[in-house]
């Protein structure tokens, strides 16, 4: 959503900076991505201090001055305003900036003194018209700060990302209710100059009604459950005003004429999309709102010929289609400077339907956005006559006849008894029943307090919010508008619920820490790539047709990623992502599996002075980070195989039998510069079967450990994991830890074969070990590694 900072000031008053606006809304009402000032052309101009004025030797009428622009050096800028005054700050240029109308500004000598820049007027900035003396500026900023920043200079534009359940926040008028709300200034709704509002009923029909020699009707079939049809004969088509262009324009919308720039402030102004048709070219004259004949074609505003079916809701007259429902105007009946009588249209129209109609022709307007979110059906009557009156006022015309109203809007929401102490135990701190009742006015609920029941409020929503149906919606708002910042933050004591966490959730959790407990970035990308290879799954309706198909790998994606990061000059790059992975299946659904996986590549640690060139990451710190997530996935330490992958560069994962996934070098368009990457990814699937991971608490251990240790000759073809698997066999539940800490091959050590040394640690929970006991131990762990493996001490 595009908001005006000025537009949302004709709807309340209130004192805030575009800046101040932003984090308010974001606060208490919907993230602000951006705040963006529309006039760039002053982009160059920065804040600049005179701090000495003298007159110029030359001449009578000018000034030499030293300017603080905010750089090292103070600046020589030769002035000829009678209003430069040392200590004050301007709007200043310098060189090299190029001024709204064109000018750039250069280093120049006036009368034999340098000039190395220019302190502006308002109107060199295009803020006024007074030439005569520079703009003095009242102001903290320092110099050199950017002017836009300083100076509230143009409107303002705010980019709102509105979630779906509020399409009330599509409008200023939603907004500015939401800003009303916190700085307790009333809401309003503008009446520009001329407007004149009539309060004469409006005809009310189920199908179908007649108004000014037109006849309006509504398809039972046709998706569309209110219609309101208004004749104005009369008007004079031209430019809209400047205040309407200003507005406009603030939203990034073109200035078309009077009577369609109507349509379009009602559209962002109360978010009702409306459209005007022109009357001379609708046959009967009549409306028909109905569903299209198979085959029908109509050309759009966008100068496309569709062709229709009858899932599509047109609006026609007597024998053509001229509009989408909901979705786009058609050619031939808009308005045009030669349009005398026109018919406005507001109406209602099913969100289900015009979504798919949407999807089905590929074209996505402001409407249909709107449309598809729903608008609020209460409402289409006052946004008719306000829109009939503002387009009376510019354009000179009369509405006709008496508006006709086809259909009827839903019942309004029932009330909602809301009980305070549920308030608390929801939100985890009081909130006392006056405090509830005046939050939720706020904002057009209707509160009603009983006289028996202290503890409890009946509460209306307001028709234009939909998304509130139950208690905890309730709730959630009076968290909004108190501020989530007015909760306390300290930990609190809380009975713990009777039901368990998801596996799935219990999991993934799990993962995620261990990989960011490993120095890694999460990423949450789309599940969307270009080419899934042959057994890959395309999407039906794609986003876009580049990334049409959903990845069989989570590497797939994570390759990307780091190729990203090393087009922005980022050679150390640890990134994971825990996410699900598609690939074809028997019946017509693929199948989907979470994994999770990871890439990295760089430095094993940062620099440091006493080690400025630290070692590269190689494959054995990925054999680490799988052994950490596979750890913290099936919640058993060291709980996978590794089995070499065919090009002898990596493993495969496996644990009990069952193939997790890989660790293997990753393959990606990478500079010469950057080092090798490594992609690990397991399939955790199998780690949500059937039970959630608690935590077990064990305590700290209060008995001597035993350690010793064994160097081993392994021949060639027996791994370091096949010897720990059997040393942690015949050690049995006394072995605390196994710890593998050097590797030798040479002198000493026999042809084929490599010493590998393990650290054993024995433990007993509850007494002290004898040395006859690890002795034992020790024997028949070298006996059996010599039966099973061939492996023997290396001093024997």
């Amino acid at each position: 959503m595009n908001a005006s900072f000025d537009w949302l000031k004709d709807f309340t008053d209130f004192d805030l900076t575009p800046r101040e606006l932003r984090d308010a809304l974001t606060a208490r009402v919907a993230t602000v991505d951006d705040v963006v000032a529309l006039r760039q052309d002053l982009a160059d101009i920065v804040v600049g201090r005179v701090v000495s004025a003298q007159p110029h030797p030359d001449s009578d009428h000018l000034w030499v001055t030293k300017v603080d622009a905010g750089s090292a050096d103070l600046l020589d800028v030769v002035c000829g305003a009678p209003n430069v005054q040392e200590g004050t700050k301007y709007p200043f240029a310098p060189v090299g900036a190029v001024l709204p109308g064109g000018l750039k500004i250069e280093r120049r000598k006036i009368r034999g003194q340098s000039s190395t820049g220019m302190l502006c007027s308002a109107r060199e900035l295009g803020l006024g018209v007074d030439h005569n003396g520079i703009m003095a500026l009242k102001t903290e900023a320092a110099p050199g700060t950017p002017f836009l920043s300083a100076y509230a200079a143009g409107d303002t534009r705010l980019i709102i990302d509105v979630l779906p359940n509020r399409p009330d926040l599509l409008a200023h008028e939603g907004i500015a209710r939401e800003i009303a709300a916190f700085t307790g200034n009333p809401p309003r709704r503008p009446m520009p100059d001329g407007m004149v509002m009539s309060d004469a009923p409006f005809n009310h029909a189920s199908n179908s009604a007649t108004t000014a020699g037109v006849r309006v009707s509504v398809d039972g079939n046709a998706a569309c459950p209110l219609y309101v049809a208004v004749v104005i004969r009369g008007v004079r088509v031209g430019p809209s005003p400047d205040w309407l262009v200003r507005r406009l324009e603030g939203v990034g919308v073109r200035s078309i004429n009077n009577v369609v720039d109507v349509t379009n402030y009602m559209l962002h102004g109360f978010g009702q999309p409306m459209h005007a048709f022109d009357l001379a070219n609708l046959a009967g004259p009549e409306i028909q709102v109905r569903r299209a004949h198979d085959g029908e074609m109509i050309t759009t505003l966008d100068g496309v010929t569709r062709k229709l079916d009858a899932s599509v809701t047109v609006i026609a007259d007597a024998t053509t289609a001229h509009a989408i429902a909901g979705v786009i105007g058609g050619e031939g009946s808009e308005v045009t400077d030669a349009t005398t009588d026109v018919v406005l249209e507001v109406a209602v129209f099913d969100p289900r339907s015009v979504r798919s109609t949407r999807r089905a022709l590929s074209v996505s307007t402001d409407a249909s956005y709107r449309f598809e979110r729903a608008v609020d059906p209460h409402a289409t009557e006052g946004f008719a006559r306000y829109a009939a009156a503002l387009v009376c006022a510019l354009s000179g015309g009369v509405v006709d006849g008496i508006p006709v109203v086809i259909g009827t809007p839903p019942a309004p929401s029932p009330a909602i008894a809301l009980r305070v102490p549920r308030v608390a135990l929801l939100l985890g701190e009081p909130v006392p029943s006056e405090e509830c009742a005046a939050l939720l006015s706020s904002v057009g609920f209707k509160v009603t307090r009983s006289d028996s029941d202290a503890y409890s409020v009946s509460v209306i929503p307001p028709t234009w919010r939909s998304d509130v149906a139950g208690e905890a919606d309730l709730v959630e708002e009076i968290a909004r508008l108190r501020g989530f910042d007015s909760f306390p933050n300290e930990l609190r004591p809380f009975r713990v619920g009777a039901t368990p966490d998801s596996p799935a959730y219990t999991v993934t959790r799990r993962v995620t820490q261990a990989l960011v407990q490993a120095g890694l970035y999460e990423i949450r990308p789309t599940p969307f790539v270009a080419d899934a290879g042959a057994n890959g799954v395309r999407v039906t309706n794609p986003l876009a047709e580049s990334e049409a198909m959903l990845r069989a790998s989570l590497l797939q994606t994570l390759a990307r990623r780091v190729e990203y990061n090393f087009a922005h000059m980022s050679r150390n790059v640890r990134l994971f992502e825990i996410g699900v992975a598609f690939t074809r299946g028997d019946g017509p659904l693929p199948v989907e599996r979470t994994y999770a996986a990871a890439a990295v590549t760089g430095d094993r640690f940062p620099a440091h002075f006493a080690d400025p060139k630290p070692p590269q990451m190689d494959i054995w710190d990925a054999k680490w980070i799988a052994e950490q997530a596979v750890s913290a996935a099936f919640g058993v330490a060291g709980a996978m195989d590794l089995t070499p992958n065919s090009t002898g560069d990596g493993w495969r994962i496996s644990r009990a039998g069952v193939n997790l996934g890989s660790i293997a070098p990753l393959w990606v368009d990478a500079p010469v510069w950057a080092s090798r990457v490594y992609g690990i990814e397991l399939d955790i699937t199998s780690a949500f079967a059937g039970r959630s991971l608690g935590r077990t608490y064990v305590p700290l251990p209060s008995t001597p450990a035993a350690e010793f240790d064994l160097a081993l000759l392994l021949p060639s073809g027996v791994t370091a994991g096949d010897v720990g698997r059997v040393i942690t066999t015949i050690a049995g539940e006394l072995l605390e830890a196994l710890v593998p800490f050097d590797e030798f091959t040479g002198r000493g050590v026999p042809e084929g074969h490599r010493s590998v040394a393990w650290r054993l640690t024995f433990r007993h929970p509850e007494r002290t070990l004898r040395d006859r006991e690890i002795e034992g131990r020790r024997a028949r762990i070298l006996r059996a590694l010599e039966e099973e493996l061939g492996v023997r001490p290396r001093s024997a």
